[in-house]
């Protein structure tokens, strides 16, 4: 979707005022964050690399919970509020 920004000349304007107008209109218009977030292209997973991801983090959460209950690892809790 394409959002166009357009700025005419008034009379005994400057071009440095022009410049001016234009930067706010396309800040105003969130032009440039758009374009700065898909600058980057990110591939979309498979279905089986996410679910080796997610089997991966369960045991690796169960290994967890053991070593705590066991005592050799301290729980976390958290940051301090």
């Amino acid at each position: 979707m394409a959002i166009n920004v357009e700025v005419e000349k008034n009379n005994n304007e400057s071009s440095a005022n022009i410049i001016r107008r234009f930067t706010k209109r396309v800040q105003g218009a969130g032009i440039v964050p758009k374009v700065r977030g898909g600058r980057y292209f990110t591939r979309v997973k498979g279905p089986n690399v996410k679910r080796t991801a997610k089997l991966k983090k369960l045991v690796k959460q169960e290994e967890y919970e053991k070593q705590v209950k066991l005592g050799k690892v301290q729980e976390y809790r958290g940051r301090r509020r």
